[in-house]
């Protein structure tokens, strides 16, 4: 997997559950790979897999600790004060939307060689995780808007998709 895009507003994959991984192979891995690098490139601090088209639970993650790969991720957990914070989505570009999110996650998870780990994430890694994994699950940073904006937010995101596509809308 060498080259892969981000995927938009719009495609269905990203309103779909994943799939978990059995184990994590060599295939896996080359995912995490091509993720991380995606993901550094476009300047984003996490991307799960639906948002480059596959079927699986993997997500990447860096909040400016190191990288973090993670298949069938899982929260066991949540803790903390409940914190809004604006988030913003590779996929859903040039918008934002105020979630409330608690600030610290207990997560289950396969690491790059398949072994069961548990990881306690605090601030901005707690978020990211919670984000990356509402991706696995269908979930879109824009569920979280209130009805009006959601509604406003979506309109744009469909023009956007347009006008990207060759339809440009005057």
């Amino acid at each position: 997997m060498d080259d892969i895009s981000i995927k938009k507003y719009g495609e269905p994959i990203l309103r779909h559950i994943c799939e978990p991984v059995e184990k994590v192979s060599e295939a896996e891995r080359n995912v995490f790979a091509s993720m991380a690098e995606t993901m550094y490139k476009h300047r984003g601090i996490g991307l799960a897999c639906p948002q480059v088209g596959l079927n699986k639970k993997l997500i990447v993650a860096d909040a400016g600790s190191g990288l973090v790969t993670l298949a069938n991720p899982e929260i066991l957990e949540k803790e903390g004060i409940e914190d809004f914070l604006e988030e913003g989505c590779l996929s859903l570009p040039g918008i934002s939307v105020n979630v409330k999110r608690p600030t610290q996650v207990f997560v289950e998870g396969l690491d790059r060689k398949g072994n069961k780990i548990h990881l306690k994430a605090t601030g901005l890694l707690a978020r990211v995780l919670q984000h990356e994994i509402d991706h696995l699950n269908g979930i879109l940073i824009l569920d979280y808007a209130p009805f009006l904006k959601r509604m406003l937010l979506k309109s744009r995101l469909r023009k956007t998709v347009r006008v990207n596509k060759g339809i440009a809308l005057l």
